[in-house]
């Protein structure tokens, strides 16, 4: 897509001269879109602004919202990096001139970080060929403490529950309806997966079992390579903070996640890995039982973004058709952890 057909205040903030501090060499900001978010990566550090969208069970309509999701996004994920979460910032437009934390009116809130090294990144260690069992140990040593000392207990326990974690499965059902056999999703996978869903959701017990194994917590909610730093130490970033209800849930969704993630990618034998090594350094032996459910939940996810990234006319035709390509990728694996 053309800058010029991109909001007045995304395309100030794609300039080099509004940052107060150096960019890059050759004065190019970089703009990377989601559903939800643009992120722009200038210099030594990235600035995330939250569209105008509702998707119903996302809300940034207003600047208000907006801004108490941005200051939850902060709060939130310095429980894992607080060193790349720096502040909150504004965006300020007088007479015209659009500025970063200056003195004219508010029109947009964001979020100032630490940009992390690009080589490091999960996703391009994984495009390398790079990944090893060694950075999923470290990843582990990261996330068990973390889930321990996570929120949790009676208040939380009802988002364990069958009827709870079904509210969040079967309305990705409801909301992908209507792209059934236009492309990446047919109608023969979408009914193996919703009785493969409700199957499971049927089986209470099942749920009753985490949640009296204490196993209900404040997790992350977005646990996938996108979202995960291997530098100098373990960053993970970017959890869910627009919705309490994809964040508070079974640890084994948040590692059922990621364990679908290295399937995705072709590394079947290190997401075998990772639960076991998980389930062995956090005592959670019925993890492994529960991994398949949450890994099929998480890949309908993936594609549902997909339809919903490929749907936004802000984005441009290659984007749109990679985001196809990979809904596609998504719905078909969804598919496979229901048929096995």
């Amino acid at each position: 897509m053309s800058q010029s057909t991109l909001p007045a205040f995304v395309q100030a903030l794609c300039r080099a001269g509004i940052y107060p501090h150096p960019v890059n060499p050759d004065q190019e900001v970089g703009l990377v879109q989601t559903h939800i978010s643009y992120v722009f990566l200038a210099g030594d550090f990235v600035y995330k602004f939250k569209k105008p969208v509702n998707f119903g069970f996302l809300d940034f309509s207003d600047l208000e919202k907006r801004r108490r999701c941005c200051e939850q996004e902060l709060l939130l994920n310095r429980r894992l990096c607080p060193e790349i979460y720096l502040e909150l910032v504004t965006l300020t437009l007088d007479a015209g001139d659009y500025q970063l934390n200056g003195k004219g009116e508010i029109v947009e809130y964001g979020i100032k970080m630490v940009r992390m090294p690009e080589e490091a990144m999960m996703v391009n260690l994984i495009k390398a060929g790079a990944l090893e069992r060694r950075h999923l140990d470290q990843l582990v040593e990261t996330l068990v403490p973390f889930y321990q000392a996570a929120a949790g207990g009676a208040e939380l326990a009802e988002f364990g529950t069958a009827a709870a974690v079904g509210v969040n499965v079967l309305e990705n059902f409801e909301q992908t309806r209507s792209f059934i056999g236009k492309g990446a999703l047919e109608q023969e996978q979408f009914d193996t997966i919703v009785r493969y869903s409700q199957a499971v959701l049927a089986d209470e017990d099942r749920f009753q079992e985490r949640i009296s194994g204490g196993y209900i917590r404040d997790c992350h909610g977005d646990l996938y390579s996108a979202n995960i730093c291997l530098a100098n130490q373990v960053y993970v970033y970017d959890c869910i903070e627009f919705n309490d209800r994809f964040r508070y849930g079974d640890v084994a969704s948040d590692i059922g996640f990621l364990a679908m993630d290295l399937d995705y990618h072709g590394l079947a034998e290190l997401s075998r890995y990772l639960v076991r090594r998980f389930s062995e350094a956090s005592g959670d032996a019925g993890l492994a039982g529960m991994i398949p459910f949450y890994q099929c939940y998480r890949a309908y996810v993936r594609g549902k973004i997909g339809l919903f990234t490929a749907a936004d006319p802000a984005v441009d035709e290659s984007v749109r058709s990679d985001c196809l390509k990979s809904a596609a990728r998504y719905f078909k694996l969804a598919q496979g952890y229901a048929e096995a």
